[in-house]
């Protein structure tokens, strides 16, 4: 994973990290910032990759894949390959970047509660029922781009982890960038699978309690 040197206290601005510390196209692992042009074959040759990468992960455990079973069946040569991903989990962060981003740009520019406007409590438990979303939606991606402690080095963790810290700080919560981390843990790959597929939770059960924490957690606003 690419680590852009930005601290983690780094500070964005009142209502949301518009260009936050940490936010990087993860599509090119390793090529960020060249400023080159894509050749139309290389061009192909990522389209092709990221396909063949989809299927892969939507059919097996994503933990089980190797540059060789993505390289095969891209039909690309794994020098290929290697030459933009230096791993699995750096093609299933390309896959998963788009949708990151979309939610990224909901919560700077969006409408209220996910974007600016609402109260912070409101805004966290908007933030939380998206994530739980996304998570649901694309977690065999997820489980394959952040597995364990290196979901913590990605951009888009950095993001939401400014993004919950200025919510705190907007609330006056004491502590904020020690209780930040917490607050993003349940939305972790692995924890919202175990919750789904293992305890049998839904969906819609586990989004309610972490808006009930936000709520209980953040003070309403007085007036």
């Amino acid at each position: 994973m690419v680590n852009n040197g930005h601290r983690p206290a780094d500070r964005p601005s009142a209502d949301a990290p518009a260009t936050a510390p940490g936010r990087i196209s993860l599509d090119l692992v390793g090529q960020e910032g060249t400023g080159r042009k894509e050749r139309a074959d290389a061009t192909r040759n990522r389209v092709k990759v990221l396909e063949a990468a989809e299927r892969l992960f939507a059919t097996v455990d994503p933990r089980s894949v190797t540059m060789e079973d993505i390289a095969s069946a891209a039909g690309v040569g794994r020098a290929t390959l290697y030459r933009r991903y230096p791993s699995p989990s750096s093609v299933a962060v390309a896959l998963l970047d788009e949708h990151e981003r979309q939610l990224q740009h909901e919560l700077i520019r969006g409408a209220p509660p996910l974007g600016p406007g609402a109260a912070p409590a409101e805004r966290l438990a908007a933030f939380y029922e998206s994530m739980i979303n996304l998570l649901d939606q694309h977690l065999q991606l997820a489980l394959g781009a952040e597995s364990g402690a290196s979901r913590l080095a990605t951009g888009a963790y950095r993001f939401w982890r400014l993004h919950v810290l200025e919510l705190l700080r907007q609330a006056g919560i004491e502590g904020a960038e020690s209780l930040v981390d917490s607050l993003l843990a349940p939305l972790s790959p692995e924890v919202y699978r175990y919750q789904r597929d293992e305890r049998g939770q839904t969906r819609e059960q586990i989004t309610d309690a972490l808006q009930l924490l936000a709520r209980r957690l953040l003070p309403r606003p007085r007036g």
